[in-house]
């Protein structure tokens, strides 16, 4: 049985994690390094039950930065394709504007999800190698089928939460974190 110590400790490790995380993802460059370093140290938390050493999370983000600028592109360049496409299907300036705003909204959300996975992955691998992380998110397997929605499901308890009390967004976005590693762990294996 866990002491109550060992769960206070561990909490305020993973809310430091999640201000540093925020803080580092600010100049947005950065972002991909800093979300792959923290998915880091939240897989070596699931672990150890510790974070790994300051001097070692500096180490894994100076190593992710570049890797990381690959994946912050990439993100930016599909939140503003789906922006589009929703704010030209919410606007009915498209023919079947509602069906496709109701397709387009389902596979944001599955690629969230897929997003999710991804981060999880890197988080293995030092928080660098992302395009290993992307071929094993994206290897079907038959206990990982249910991984994908879930992971979607709590990006999107966290952007509603982020939306609802803007100051705890470090604190949110770190429990993500930690919610879709151990999500993944208990459904993917």
């Amino acid at each position: 049985m866990r002491h109550w110590r060992e769960t206070v400790r561990g909490g305020s490790e993973l809310a430091l994690l999640g201000f540093a995380m925020t803080l580092a993802a600010l100049p947005v460059v950065t972002a991909g390094a800093a979300v792959g370093t923290a998915s880091a140290a939240v897989h070596h938390w699931c672990q150890h039950n510790e974070l790994p050493p300051y001097r070692t999370l500096g180490r894994w983000f100076v190593r992710a930065l570049v890797p990381g600028l690959g994946a912050t592109g990439i993100a930016v360049a599909a939140t503003v394709v789906l922006a589009v496409d929703l704010w030209a299907a919410a606007g009915n300036r498209i023919p079947g504007a509602p069906v496709v705003l109701a397709l387009t909204a389902v596979l944001a959300a599955l690629a969230t999800g897929a997003a999710a996975l991804v981060v999880v992955r890197v988080g293995a691998t030092e928080g660098r190698h992302w395009r290993a992380a992307l071929r094993r998110a994206g290897t079907p397997g038959h206990r990982s089928l249910p991984t994908v929605p879930a992971l979607a499901g709590v990006v999107a308890l966290a952007a509603l939460l982020g939306s609802l009390l803007p100051a705890a967004v470090p604190l949110i976005a770190v429990t993500a974190l930690f919610a879709a590693h151990v999500a993944t762990r208990r459904l993917a294996g």
